[in-house]
């Protein structure tokens, strides 16, 4: 569990369409090649600390006659930004996909002051 000890909390979310392949014949569409896309995303403004960052699926188009495999993620997270992580592998066939994305964390604020 991670505790926020102080008084400024902040919350960034985004929305983000990863890929749209099924348009032009892409490997995540035609079940071939590089099976992982990574979209780098930039908060607002920063945090203090690593935020915690939540992503999940909110739009997925798949065919149907296949297996569905997806492993997404959020990665390198850092103060100023993350990277969202989609993959799939096997006969998958993914034809879009977009993602949302929701960080909670401390932010600076005027009421902590450093007096070193």
């Amino acid at each position: 569990m991670k505790r926020l000890s102080v008084g400024a909390v902040g919350l960034d979310q985004g929305s983000v369409v990863l890929f749209s392949d099924f348009e032009s014949g892409g490997e995540m569409w035609t079940g071939s090649g590089r099976r992982e896309r990574r979209r780098e995303v930039r908060f607002a403004s920063g945090f203090s600390e690593v935020p915690l960052v939540h992503v999940s699926l909110s739009m997925l188009d798949m065919d149907h006659g296949h297996n569905h495999r997806i492993d997404l993620s959020a990665d390198a997270v850092t103060e100023t930004g993350f990277q969202i992580v989609f993959r799939t592998w096997g006969d998958t066939r993914v034809a879009r996909a977009r993602v949302d994305w929701l960080a909670i964390g401390v932010v600076p604020s005027d009421d902590n002051w450093d007096v070193r």
